[in-house]
């Protein structure tokens, strides 16, 4: 086997073990929760109902067929034995919906977030931390500490702000929801204008907190490569600053563009607090309104799927830079 080969079977081999111990704690964590889900369930259902062993029965079918009845070592294999099998169970909340229905139907509003929001925030946070860098003067005393400040105020706090400021006190755009709910979904201009208004904040608050991080950091390894020592030989043989340029810019791009791989790859799990905040129909809100009702399957599916995300996005860079990294690749030949 090539060291190439050897590096990825041991990649691998430490991330299974991790997605092995994330699919543990998504299974053991929900159930550490003080509270018994299928008691507000059945509170819920016989409301009206006087007949103890009425209320009892149905406590049991519930019981049963969500298998709490259970020892929780059973529990946890009848768990992974489903999630093998592609089934990540039914919703307590929103029996007897799966949950796979539930975030398949999240998903697209989270990437429709979150996707354009990290992308025009690195562009144009790159680009404001290398005319930092690069012109120095007043853009650097002017860009710099803003983006740091903006960069220090969490998603939540400034979608917080926002919400406030936008939405309830000059009503410029709905304060929660993905579109009108008086609204059926269509494609139609008028829906897609309902939900283009519903976007606009959390998407800004996201936006701007992005442009800040970024902008610091593009900042940084520009002012690096600008005083490293192949830049100065550079300038005595006489080469255009505008080459030089973009040399500095493209070596200082390099981990920037990690950056925006692991945030595409993690976007799933990315600002979930910001679509709390706005109510927005994602997996954020989803994993909120679980909590809240102990609804175990939906809390875990949540998590589970913010785990394969990371874990996924983590091991495709590792494999990338596995390939075109000369320093990895020397280790890699070293352990042979």
């Amino acid at each position: 086997m090539s060291a190439y080969g050897k590096y990825v079977v041991k990649k691998f081999f430490w991330y299974f073990v991790t997605l092995i111990v994330a699919i543990a704690l998504n299974f053991l964590l929900p159930r550490m929760i003080e509270g018994n889900p299928v008691s507000v369930i059945v509170a819920q259902m016989t409301q009206g109902m006087t007949e103890s062993d009425t209320i009892k029965r149905v406590y049991d079918t519930f019981a049963a067929e969500f298998g709490i009845d259970q020892p929780l070592h059973v529990q946890f294999f009848i768990y992974v034995k489903n999630l093998l099998t592609g089934n990540w169970g039914t919703s307590f909340g929103l029996y007897p919906k799966p949950v796979t229905e539930i975030l398949a139907s999240a998903i697209p509003w989270t990437i429709g977030l979150q996707l354009p929001a990290i992308l025009v925030g690195w562009i144009i946070g790159n680009v404001l931390g290398a005319v930092a860098a690069y012109r120095k003067g007043v853009f650097d005393k002017v860009i710099f500490p803003v983006a740091l400040f903006v960069n220090s105020i969490p998603f939540f706090t400034l979608a917080i702000i926002m919400l406030y400021a936008f939405a309830l006190t000059l009503k410029w755009f709905p304060m929660h929801g993905g579109y009108d709910y008086q609204m059926i979904p269509s494609l139609s201009w008028e829906f897609i204008g309902s939900v283009l208004r519903h976007h606009t904040l959390p998407f800004l608050s996201i936006v701007l907190v992005t442009i800040g991080g970024q902008a610091i950091g593009m900042r940084e390894m520009s002012i690096y490569e600008l005083n490293s020592d192949y830049v100065l030989y550079s300038k005595l043989l006489g080469i255009r600053d505008s080459r030089i340029a973009r040399y500095v810019f493209r070596n200082a791009m390099l981990p920037q563009i990690t950056g925006l791989a692991l945030s595409i790859g993690t976007m799933v799990g990315g600002s979930l607090i910001c679509e709390i905040v706005f109510s927005y129909p994602g997996i954020g809100t989803w994993m909120f309104t679980a909590i809240r009702q102990l609804d175990y399957p939906l809390i875990s599916g949540c998590t589970l799927l913010i785990a394969l995300a990371v874990l996924l996005a983590n091991f495709t860079i590792d494999l990338i830079y596995g390939w075109i990294d000369p320093r990895i690749k020397a280790a890699q030949m070293e352990d042979q």
